[in-house]
């Protein structure tokens, strides 16, 4: 298994800008085998995808509310995934958490990841 660990989050107004990392340990299977996603939960609703890189870093996938301001990206020397964000808004005020999932499987939904971190909060004020 891997351990996920993210950092990054805190507290920017709307229109600003966050880079959270996601830092992959553990004995088990090595970090660079597995797809990473990033999803985010606000209070009271349900937790939504966001983002998700390959296992390679060659492909990556995004929600639609977030084409064009968030990158995810994944560097397997370093055992880390970053998700860049730019361009935040209010409504994307949550807990993000980075998971792992392995190669060729639906990305976009949670149940195909089996590792979890224990997230960052991201809170963005209008």
């Amino acid at each position: 298994q891997v351990q996920l660990t993210e950092s990054g989050g805190g507290l920017v107004q709307a229109g600003d800008s966050l880079r959270l990392t996601c830092i992959g340990s553990g004995a088990g299977r090595s970090f660079s085998n597995y797809a990473i996603g990033w999803f985010r939960q606000a209070p009271g609703k349900e937790r939504e995808f966001v983002a998700a890189v390959t296992w390679s870093g060659g492909k990556t996938y995004y929600a639609d509310s977030v084409k064009g301001r968030f990158t995810v990206a994944k560097d397997n020397a370093k055992s880390t995934a970053t998700l860049q964000m730019d361009g935040l808004k209010p409504e994307e005020t949550g807990v993000y958490t980075c998971a792992a999932a392995n190669p060729y499987t639906d990305y976009l939904v949670a149940k195909s990841y089996d590792f979890w971190g224990q997230g960052t909060q991201v809170t963005v004020s209008s």
